[in-house]
């Protein structure tokens, strides 16, 4: 475990769609509340909430909430170009860059998640907890734009599991 990075990860997944679609599913609350969130909020540069159809912009802000969870992530979009690039900040003070390109009939979709502090916490809920999170969300946003089928676990009867 000497040479193992604790500070940064990357995932990626290609995804048959057109990449301006990934863009959208990135970008837009209503998207992403397809495949990854409960509820998506994003406000502009005054604090006023943004449509659920609207691309969000650099400098907004944002409230996450998951399924099953009643914790709201806050967060701020620090890059957001409107094309195939956007950055926000995740966990605090982590960043996380996603970044779109074409391949032979697919968007491939690549996570960087990285800036992460090298505390024994972060290293487990951080560093090893969201890793395995965006193998399954990334799985699900797959899965959602190619066929339509939503992995998340949405039944508050249940305990959590890989699936939210």
């Amino acid at each position: 475990m000497e040479n193992f990075d604790w500070t940064s990860f990357t995932k990626k997944i290609a995804v048959k769609a057109k990449l301006s679609n990934i863009y959208n599913a990135w970008t837009i609350a209503g998207e992403l509340e397809k495949w990854f969130l409960e509820k998506v909020s994003f406000f502009d540069a005054n604090q006023e909430v943004i449509s659920k159809n609207q691309n969000v912009l650099e400098g907004s802000t944002y409230e996450w909430l998951w399924f099953l969870y009643d914790d709201a992530m806050l967060g701020k979009i620090t890059s957001a170009n409107g094309k195939d690039h956007l950055q926000f900040t995740f966990e605090g003070t982590c960043l996380v860059d996603i970044n779109l390109s074409e391949t032979n009939g697919y968007t491939i979709v690549e996570l960087r998640h990285h800036d992460i502090p090298t505390d024994d916490n972060s290293k487990k809920y951080i560093r090893l907890g969201c890793s395995n999170g965006w193998h399954f969300y990334l799985t699900n946003l797959k899965s959602v734009y190619e066929g339509g089928l939503d992995l998340r676990n949405k039944d508050n009867s249940l305990d959590p599991m890989i699936n939210n």
